[in-house]
């Protein structure tokens, strides 16, 4: 960032994104003038208006002013080359990056860098860290891509060398970054509309961890079949692991589930470092918070310190969010929409006290959906009741195949009690039928299948 004048203007087009608009934040906090545009206004959008951002609103929206001033223009991967505003710029001859070389420039920044990453688990993972960094008072500025009540949004701008980020794969944005610190959480099979498999993915992950060669740590879930396969003979590396069993440098013992919530001691090398009591759910979250202890060890703070701060994190919106109730039964939101993300979260209800488990699944993308179709199939055992709607189409259009009544109809074979219904509003009237006390009701996808809420909550 030292080479842009700070008397200059940063404008980012799609600026209402929850990444976009966290790095409009931090810029507009280090004195930078900015402006925007995005199709709608938002309450992010409205809380960078007040921070002093200009943005203009609707569909082809062009802040010309806004691109006169610029310096700089900083694009989203959806952007494409077509954009009013991306034409502009380049007929001006303003200098043009997308948000990931652009938080990548922030990242160099900060002598302690952290990039998050993982096919599953980066925001409650990021988050947790928020939560164990903020509680050992070294100031992080952090950028999560949910919203965390700990920081007021998805946002923190700090005053000190800690910062940590999610750090996705998606078009290899990741490899833009510059961290000190790579986590990896676990590989799979996702963005198959970007990567031609499995075997590509892990390729990426291994050029991610392969930018702390020499300046930093790798941490990684050692149990996860495919990071073994990025780590593979990457002895020039410096790998920290962890995992469910004690041949990693991190691992649990004497874990006991409370209403649900796991408590367990954090081994590190076969000695105990500290004793966590989870306030999220789920063995998912356990290996989470292993990952934390570790990065926060790298960082110099101790176990017991990270411990008191992760013990303080309650999830955050749309992970394992509790909305309300239904007719006596608990409703909760979760942003599940990976068949391994499915499993973990239907799986972790299980610990809990009920009679029914209820899961209302929107599918994401129909790429998701067509690649990872047997994998869908087998995701939902742990579903008593399960409602599929229509797909989040997203960046896509209806690839004339993929049709979720036909999944519901393959997880039925399976023995699953599944069924589509189209319509939010006919599913909400068909569980104020059906549920009763004692149940548990998961919303579930990363489209707009939260809206269901509104409809149903108590």
């Amino acid at each position: 960032m030292s080479d842009i004048d700070k008397t200059a203007n940063i404008h980012f087009i799609g600026i209402g994104g929850i990444s976009m608009s966290g790095l409009a934040q931090i810029v507009l906090k280090d004195g930078y003038g900015v402006s925007g545009s995005d199709w709608n206004k938002s309450a992010i959008t409205e809380k960078l208006e007040n921070m002093g951002a200009d943005i203009v609103y609707g569909h082809g929206a062009v802040n010309e002013d806004g691109i006169n001033k610029a310096s700089l223009v900083v694009y989203t991967a959806a952007a494409k080359a077509d954009n009013p505003e991306i034409v502009l710029a380049k007929e001006k001859g303003i200098r043009l990056i997308d948000r990931a070389e652009f938080l990548g420039a922030i990242m160099k920044n900060y002598k302690h860098a952290v990039g998050v990453s993982g096919t599953h688990g980066k925001t409650t993972t990021t988050s947790m860290l928020a939560h164990a960094l903020i509680g050992a008072n070294l100031d992080p500025t952090i950028s999560v891509g949910g919203e965390l009540d700990l920081i007021g949004g998805n946002i923190r701008t700090g005053k000190s060398d800690y910062f940590v980020t999610e750090a996705c794969e998606y078009t290899n944005s990741f490899l833009k970054f510059y961290p000190t610190i790579a986590l990896i959480t676990n590989v799979e099979e996702d963005h198959l509309d970007f990567f031609s498999g499995i075997d590509e993915i892990i390729a990426s992950f291994r050029q991610f961890a392969y930018l702390t060669k020499d300046i930093g740590y790798v941490v990684a879930m050692g149990g996860d079949k495919n990071v073994q396969k990025v780590l593979e003979n990457a002895d020039d590396l410096n790998i920290i692991t962890y995992g469910m069993e004690s041949k990693f440098d991190y691992y649990p013992e004497n874990i006991v589930y409370h209403a649900g919530f796991p408590s367990f001691d954090v081994m590190k090398n076969g000695e105990k470092v500290c004793h966590i009591k989870l306030n999220v759910p789920g063995e998912h979250n356990i290996l989470n918070s292993l990952a934390t202890v570790a990065v926060c060890n790298l960082m110099g703070v101790d176990a017991e310190t990270a411990a008191k701060g992760i013990e303080t994190f309650k999830g955050t919106h749309r992970r394992f969010e509790k909305k309300g109730f239904l007719n006596g039964a608990v409703v909760i939101d979760d942003y599940a929409h990976h068949p391994t993300e499915i499993k973990a979260t239907l799986h972790a209800a299980q610990k809990f006290p009920h009679n029914k488990v209820w899961c209302v699944f929107q599918p994401h993308t129909f790429s998701r959906t067509r690649t990872l179709w047997d994998e869908f199939v087998g995701a939902f055992d742990d579903a008593d009741e399960l409602i599929l709607t229509h797909i989040y189409a997203a960046r896509e259009k209806f690839d004339g195949v993929t049709k979720p009544e036909n999944l519901a109809e393959d997880i039925k074979k399976r023995g699953v009690n599944a069924q589509y219904i189209d319509k939010f509003e006919d599913i909400a009237e068909f569980l104020k039928k059906n549920v009763k006390e004692g149940d548990i009701v998961f919303t579930m996808g990363a489209g707009d299948v939260v809206n269901i809420n509104k409809l149903i909550v108590e």
